[in-house]
């Protein structure tokens, strides 16, 4: 691991947050933490990733994790970021680990890692994708959708009933979700495991109600050493149901 890019704690140095949202969303759904990030001083910058959201014009089937890592890399290099922590939700786990392998990979360092911060996320292993740990039931019903629904190239949205929102919560998230490239979520993920744990992480588990194919990763990074674990009583979209929570602990990481 290159030293220069170790987390420092000089308070001057504060990180920028690059917010990563997770499958069939978008930057749009980090608009009620952002402010809240920016009153506390915090430079704050939401993602969104090729082929959903406002960017759902660019689906294809050539969408692959590789493009929604560069598309992260891209925000960064182009905004010449020094210190950066990423935060990763859901499916956003697998691609902020794909971007510290690289930044951790560059011989000259364009930024400075703080840390990771897992939002109910993917907290992959090398060589898994978002699908691995999920039931085979699971995968094959969503292949099946993307194939029945999605033109074979993308997974449509489910209900936002299912990440625990009711009422208008789950209305404002229903009208924003966007089907999901199909390339990315079978796509495995090669890193340096070594090099991204000597990181500080951070996982954020949302317990209600707990998300059933975040499962296997609740019970990961108990068991796994270097993780920072923190509950919050809400359901898998924190930054639509629990917003002020959420930046208390994304506050308390940079």
């Amino acid at each position: 691991m290159n030293t220069n890019q170790t987390a420092s704690n000089t308070p001057s140095e504060r990180p920028t947050i690059v917010l990563v949202h997770g499958a069939w969303h978008g930057g749009w759904c980090w608009q009620r933490v952002l402010p809240l990030l920016q009153e506390q001083g915090l430079a704050a910058h939401a993602v969104t990733l090729t082929g959903v959201g406002e960017r759902a014009h660019l689906l294809s089937g050539q969408i692959r994790l590789s493009t929604h890592i560069a598309d992260v890399l891209g925000l960064i290099d182009t905004l010449e970021l020094g210190r950066v922590l990423l935060v990763g939700h859901s499916y956003g786990g697998l691609v902020i680990t794909g971007v510290a392998d690289e930044l951790l990979k560059r011989s000259q360092p364009t930024a400075t890692l703080q840390g990771l911060v897992y939002v109910d996320a993917v907290t992959p292993h090398p060589g898994e994708s978002w699908s691995s740990q999920h039931t085979p039931e699971t995968v094959a019903a969503r292949v099946a959708l993307a194939a029945d629904k999605g033109a074979g190239i993308a997974i449509p949205p489910p209900d936002a009933s299912v990440f625990g929102l009711e009422g208008a919560d789950r209305e404002w998230v229903n009208r924003r979700q966007t089907p999901q490239p199909l390339g990315v979520y079978q796509d495995a993920l090669q890193f340096n495991a070594a090099a991204v744990a000597a990181l500080p992480r951070t996982f954020i588990d949302c317990v209600q109600p707990a998300l059933p194919t975040i499962a296997v990763m609740r019970q990961r990074v108990r068991s796994e050493p270097g993780w920072v674990v923190h509950e919050l009583a809400t359901g898998h979209d924190p930054m639509v149901s629990a917003p002020a929570e959420l930046a208390r602990l994304l506050v308390q990481a940079a």
